[in-house]
């Protein structure tokens, strides 16, 4: 159930009614960055749904009450009317300019951080991203250099100025990650992990979450829903492509998820068009396909040397071919009314 309070409502209209939610034996949740205070009504609703709705109808600066019938509230169009957009820095993703990250798959030495963030800057990315703590398929690969890898990043930052997007894995490691990191990522492997979605919740940290690869579109929002339910209203979904018979890309990338996601939520939307396809040959026409379809920005696997690369070498694009792609998001964007 969402409350909408008149626009101009007091204060203590408002206290009123979050005490009145309370008292009924649910948890109010004010939702921020609205131009009129909004306020998700979160539990199960066990009793007269008419007779609740007219309680808080009736109450002074309340504006208009209405059910929310989909599972996933917060997240939802009808819980945060109007536009929204989720900060990075000075970064913000879900306005009407792309935004771009990229950098490795995973943080192999300084010297490679620094010379991926060299370039991606200087194409036009607005956010680096690369991987300190990496899960792998199989326990013999790399898994990432920990804490050395994030210095690293926090050293190409200082440097280039780009925002660092990294992934944390473990809830034992959310304090040494938020120390270094601007943004936090939920890999797709972890989507469904509700433990970490809430303590991630609990940090205040931007986060990008990762549509896990047989998930439906439901199961990705709900999982947000947690993040949100811990009071953190800075959550960008990404599509990264999704699992089907066809065995011809490493998955299927579903640009439907686009807009649909779209239409359901105001969080931001991104595509991943290096994991999406898994071949640096296909990134490009996928990457150009999400945003003619609507999606707030990309995130990229660039390696100035991707046959040597530690992870994802097929998927990563040479800093040439990165700025081949930026220059067609930059031909694209216009005709879907957006800028990089």
């Amino acid at each position: 159930m969402i409350i909408s309070m008149k626009l101009g409502a007091t204060q203590v209209e408002l206290d009123d009614v979050m005490k009145a939610v309370e008292t009924s034996g649910f948890r109010p949740f004010l939702n921020p960055g609205v131009e009129r205070q909004v306020v998700a009504v979160l539990g199960e609703v066990d009793i007269d749904k008419v007779e609740l709705m007219d309680q808080f109808s009736n109450m002074a600066g309340v504006e208009r009450v209405q059910l929310i019938s989909e599972p996933f509230k917060l997240s939802s169009r009808q819980a945060h009317p109007g536009p929204f957009s989720v900060s990075v820095g000075e970064v913000s993703i879900g306005g009407t300019r792309i935004v771009v990250i990229a950098g490795p798959c995973s943080v192999e030495s300084e010297s490679q951080v620094l010379e991926t963030a060299r370039a991606v800057k200087a194409s036009g990315a607005r956010l680096l991203r690369g991987g300190a703590f990496k899960p792998r398929s199989s326990p013999h690969s790399f898994q990432g250099l920990g804490e050395k890898g994030l210095k690293m990043l926090a050293t190409a930052r200082a440097e280039t100025g780009l925002p660092i997007v990294t992934e944390v894995m473990d809830p034992h490691d959310l304090d040494v990650v938020c120390r270094y990191a601007d943004m936090l990522q939920i890999g797709a492997r972890n989507m469904q992990n509700f433990s970490l979605l809430r303590w991630t919740g609990q940090t205040r940290h931007p986060v990008l979450l990762k549509r896990g690869p047989g998930s439906r579109i439901r199961d990705f929002l709900m999982a947000a829903e947690y993040i949100l339910a811990e009071g953190n209203p800075n959550v960008v979904l990404c599509e990264r492509g999704i699992i089907s018979f066809e065995d011809a890309s490493r998955y299927t990338t579903d640009i439907n998820a686009i807009p649909i996601l779209k239409g359901l939520t105001h969080l931001p939307v991104i595509l991943d068009p290096s994991h999406a396809t898994g071949n640096w040959a296909w990134v490009k026409p996928i990457a150009l396909a999400g945003i003619a379809a609507g999606a707030d920005g990309l995130i990229v696997e660039v390696h100035p040397d991707p046959q040597h690369a530690r992870s994802d070498g097929k998927q990563s694009l040479k800093p040439s071919k990165f700025a081949d792609l930026m220059a067609g998001v930059a031909r694209v964007a216009p005709a879907v009314d957006r800028s990089i």
